[in-house]
Order: structure tokens, then sequence, then C-alpha cells
């Protein structure tokens, strides 16, 4: 696999400088209707709110992915939900783990997959499209694309450096103290572990993905990255067994895919493998967007493509820590 990072990527990081915004949210032509995407609301933060009420297309026609971490409970995304659904000609959701949390006082109960399916339930009440849908085709000045949201989460083969098994991998997170909440709040329901519930997820999509018509490319479009490169700029790399699975390592290569949408790093950024496109579209928690500002809008366009204008910063490898 080649990797590069595009001419100016823009890390979360408490290391990295302020940076001035650019202008719009959005760029393009008024009135063309333009697929856009963002991830990582967290939209019961009460200063992620503002943000949230502030997302608004240029264009009737505009579409929006929401790949994952809208809010933990609900009630909360719902609201965030239905909200960019009265906005936009068409939404896609697909879960992060924050979604699949069961906290205490929530209302909802839910474990597992029944969280998953209430969820489904509550976006199709709302006209959102998840990953149980089929691919809708946006139409694009080139042609139909159709937009495949996965619902994949990790298995732990992202291990940490040095460790050869899960076991030794989360031995060392646990002993670091950097150990995601997934471990105590997203549970597998009725699968064993969530690893096991991984492996059936990421069976079934790739069935999906196989069965599609391979002359329509495709916009991959979900929570955690598919490949593992992304999470080698994290501060504590023992929290990337938590953020994907090597069995998608090669999915941009055998597909027809034009770009790959994900978040959950918290780290916003465009990086090519294989000549193939990923954007990392999150918002993040109100310590980080404060710090790094949001230097390439909240909305990233991810159709028609344009590349950045924004001036080159620093670099420094750094991210956020094991709350994501």
């Amino acid at each position: 696999m080649t990797a590069s990072s595009d001419p100016a990527p823009q890390e979360s990081a408490s290391k990295e400088p302020v940076l001035q915004e650019t202008g719009p949210q959005e760029t393009g032509s008024q009135g063309a209707g333009r697929l856009l995407a963002v991830s990582d609301l967290h939209a019961a933060v009460t200063d992620n709110r503002p943000i949230v009420e502030s997302l608004r297309p240029t264009s009737d026609a505009d579409w929006l992915i929401v790949a994952g971490d809208v809010a933990e409970r609900p009630e909360d995304i719902r609201w965030a939900l239905g909200l960019l659904a009265d906005r936009f000609a068409k939404v896609i959701w697909t879960p992060g783990n924050h979604e699949l949390w069961t906290l205490d006082k929530d209302p909802v109960q839910l474990r597992g997959q029944a969280r998953y399916d209430h969820l489904v339930e509550l976006c199709r009440e709302l006209g959102v499209l998840t990953p149980e849908d089929p691919f809708p085709l946006w139409q694009g000045p080139d042609g139909p694309v159709a937009i495949a949201p996965l619902f994949l989460l990790y298995d732990y083969t992202f291990r940490a450096p040095g460790t050869h098994t899960k076991e030794e991998s989360l031995a060392v997170a646990h002993k670091s103290g950097i150990v995601c909440n997934d471990e105590y709040l997203l549970h597998p329901d009725p699968y064993p572990t969530r690893d096991d519930w991984c492996r059936a997820r990421v069976a079934e999509t790739e069935r999906r993905l196989a069965a599609h018509d391979p002359e329509i490319p495709l916009v991959l479009a979900g929570h955690w990255p598919l490949v593992r490169e992304p999470t080698s700029i994290m501060w504590y790399p023992e929290f990337a067994q938590w953020c994907g699975t090597e069995l998608t390592a090669d999915w941009h290569r055998r597909f027809n895919v034009t770009a790959v949408v994900y978040g959950h790093l918290h780290i916003p950024r465009t990086t090519w493998y294989d000549g193939i496109r990923f954007e990392e579209v999150s918002i993040g928690y109100p310590r980080e967007w404060r710090e790094r500002g949001h230097p390439r809008g909240l909305l990233r366009q991810i159709l028609p493509y344009e590349p950045e204008s924004v001036p080159p910063a620093r670099t420094d490898t750094a991210t956020s820590g094991g709350t994501l």
C-alpha cells in the first residue's frame, strides 16, 4: 500500500497551532447539488450544539453523510438528525461507537444489536438512510455514484506496538491507562464479543459490496477508518485497537471506490492510499476545535472533488487521547 498526505493536512491536537478559518464551510457553484460529509458531532456536548444548529446546505440539492458519533442518547440523536434531515435533500447516517453506548441514566436501555435496530428505526421515521438500506445513487457531473454507509466496528487487530494477540494488546492498554469507554459501555449482545459482532458486520457488508454493480463508483462512508495507516499519528498508539479492522484493508482497491469517508479519530484531514482519497470529517470535542479551529470548514465536500486550497500548516503528529 502506498500512502501520502495531501498538501495541507490539519491534524487535531493540543500541540497544533491555531489556524484561521478559511471562509464559508462549503465551496462550489451555488445551486449545484453536492455530496457533503461530517462526523463526530457530539451533539449532547453543550458547546457543540450551536455547531449542529449552524450546519446548512447552500443548495436544495445537497446531500449529507453523517459518519457516526452524533450523540449517545436516542433523544439527542433524533434532535440532530431530524434538524439535518429537514435541511438537506438527503441525509445518510452510519453509527459510531457513541450511538451504541448504553448509559446508566439513558431511558433507552437497549444493548448491542437491539440498540442499533432501534436507531435504524428512528432514522427511518426521520427519512434518514442507514447501512440497512439500499445504496442511494448521487447524481454527479460525471454520472451516478453509489453511497455505501458502513457499520463495521473493530476487532482489536490494530494491536498495540509489540503485541501479537488481542489479550496482549488489551493488557498494554490497561497498564498504560489508555482504555476506550467501549469496554464498559458498548455491549455486543447477542454476540459474545465486540470482535465477533465486527466480523459479522464485515462479512455482510463485504457481500453487499461484492454484489454492487462494479460500473458504478462507490463512496464508502463509515465511522472507523478502513485502513490502519491514519492511526499512526495518534498520541497513544494503544488506542488504535478500537479504531478498525485489518479485514477491510484492501476494500478501497478491490471495489470501484472514488472516495472513503470516516471519522472517530478527531483528526480532520485528507490522505491518499493507493490513489484513493480518504476524508476524515470529524468535528470533535470543544477542547480540540477551539485550538485548531475548523480550517476546512464544518462540512467537507466529498463530490464533486475540489482540491483543498488552504495554506500548508505544521504537521506535528498528534491526536486526541482515549475518549473518542
